[in-house]
């Protein structure tokens, strides 16, 4: 089976950093619109990965970041609110920009027989796009919602959506223009 996996990228994230306000302008729509997707990607059989920063707790792990963002009240409480992850979500927690750099990431994909990548989430001008670089240098087909990621600065945003549509050729359409079902097929 060739498996489609939807990834949700630094959204368990406290946005408690310069810019931050300007941030969560874009990335409470984002958002909404990445927890829509992933209802449909769940419904569609396609499991959900979140690889998330560590943002420099080195003793932490990810259900300790939730309650941080939950339950400290950070600027970015709203966004983790709208995307917790379920039980059955899998979860890395990385230490650079690339979701592939000194994580079990790439384990995980072969694991579950990735060969297409859903990526959304925060933030495209940087996480979004080392992690859709390291994945398409390993082949990954990419499929990157333009109205499921944010950046801090919206033209940031455009621009790297259109090096990601370019370069790696990702699928960069809405999220509501994509056939999730068509993304998961059997090998005959």
């Amino acid at each position: 089976m060739r498996a489609s996996l939807y990834f949700l990228v630094d959204v368990i994230n406290d946005l408690e950093f310069v810019g931050g306000d300007e941030m969560l302008t874009d990335a409470l729509p984002a958002a909404r619109n990445i927890a829509s997707l992933k209802r449909r990607a769940k419904i569609a059989g396609i499991p959900a990965i979140y690889v998330n920063d560590n943002v420099g707790k080195w003793r932490s792990d990810f259900k300790k970041l939730i309650s941080h963002c939950l339950e400290d009240n950070t600027r970015g409480r709203p966004i983790v609110e709208i995307l917790q992850p379920e039980a059955e979500d899998y979860f890395v927690l990385k230490p650079k920009q690339s979701g592939f750099f000194s994580t079990s990431l790439e384990i995980l994909l072969k694991h579950l027989g990735a060969e297409t990548l859903i990526l959304t989430g925060l933030t495209a001008d940087i996480c979004i796009l080392f992690t859709a670089s390291d994945a398409h240098m390993r082949d990954y087909h990419l499929v990157i919602p333009g109205d499921c990621v944010a950046s801090q600065d919206e033209n940031e945003n455009t621009h790297a959506l259109a090096f990601m549509q370019r370069v790696p050729e990702a699928d960069i359409r809405p999220s509501t223009e994509i056939n999730l079902k068509g993304l998961r097929t059997q090998d005959e």
